[in-house]
């Protein structure tokens, strides 16, 4: 099959790049080429998404799939399918769980309601709360079922995990327990988390085309309780912890944030947002996905996190500093 991959210089992009390489696929990339390389099997072709007639390279080509990895710009989407959608076979589009109105609830699938559509905004525009992400992710999940209608394949991906993530929202929990000694984690098991490892999404995505499968899913694995997830990805590390539970009212006495962000503990989430990280799964796995072992994910993960330095500044989580303060107010008290 021919693959055009709108992107493929970076994590989700490339890892469906590369998948669709090793299976023996022709592989073009469209990207300006700046935040990283095409795998090698792949064609890099450049374009400028926010210049007029920035696809121009790709106009005299057509695709039997089509992945366009556009963050968050409607008018990319927009302008994408205005070019290539009518010479296009099967087209993905890479979207986001936070479509959803009901970040409370757990359990909801993908026909649960949705943010009203939003096309101004985007790339470029600075801060981006998740309710406007959402919406413009709304409108372009729009436009490409009015575009291709039936030879769509939307994906909602959730956290996503595995190698080459540079969030922090994983990576923080395998860097830190590598370290060992005394380990800050939030006092809530039962809270349920759920990610998908980028090669299982690439690996399904890719799938997808080769098999026509079309409509909207959730690109996410089963949820399990946090401590599970913490107490599996300490395990598959092997270094030696020791885990200090602290309730959510001493951390945010501790002004320790959740999720994401300077001095969080990533993973931790609210009642109130509990949903984002318990959707079901069953329809996507029913559709093809496959999920590996934790562990292989954790040792991916911790792979990246190395590369990139355990001790460097980062998006999420504790400083050695901030965790430190943390853990002796804990113990004085």
């Amino acid at each position: 099959m021919r693959f055009l991959v709108l992107g493929g210089t970076k994590f989700v992009g490339n890892a469906v790049a590369v998948e669709a390489v090793a299976r023996g696929h022709e592989v073009t990339c469209a990207a300006r080429g700046d935040s990283g390389s095409v795998p090698e099997g792949a064609t890099l072709v450049r374009v400028d998404r926010d210049a007029p007639d920035g696809l121009a390279p790709l106009a005299d080509t057509s695709f039997d799939a089509v992945v366009d990895m556009a963050t968050i710009s409607y008018p990319w989407v927009a302008d994408a399918l205005a070019s290539l959608g009518a010479k296009a076979g099967h087209w993905t589009f890479v979207s986001t769980i936070n479509v959803y109105t009901d970040h409370e609830t757990v359990g909801l699938g993908p026909d649960s309601a949705l943010l009203p559509p939003l096309q101004e905004g985007g790339q470029g525009d600075g801060p981006v709360d998740p309710e406007r992400y959402g919406s413009i992710k709304v409108a372009s999940e729009d436009a490409v079922r009015e575009a291709v209608g039936d030879r769509a394949f939307v994906v909602r991906p959730g956290l996503i995990t595995g190698p080459n993530d540079a969030s922090d929202r994983f990576g923080y929990w395998p860097a830190r327990f590598a370290r060992g000694g005394r380990v800050l984690v939030p006092d809530a098991d039962d809270q349920p988390i759920q990610h998908i490892d980028v090669r299982d999404l690439a690996a399904w995505i890719v799938t997808a085309a080769e098999t026509g499968v079309t409509g909207a899913y959730d690109g996410i694995g089963p949820a399990a309780p946090l401590g599970e997830v913490l107490r599996g990805i300490a395990a598959a590390v092997g270094t030696d912890v020791e885990l200090v539970p602290a309730s959510a009212e001493a951390l945010t006495a501790a002004e320790v944030g959740y999720w994401g962000g300077p001095k969080s503990l990533p993973l931790w989430l609210p009642p109130t947002h509990w949903g984002l990280s318990a959707r079901d799964a069953g329809p996507s796995l029913s559709a093809g996905l496959r999920t590996r072992p934790l562990a292989e994910t954790v040792t991916a993960a911790l792979a990246t996190e190395r590369r990139l330095g355990l001790d460097r500044e980062r998006k999420a989580g504790l400083s050695p500093a901030d965790e430190a303060a943390v853990l002796a107010t804990i113990d004085a008290r």
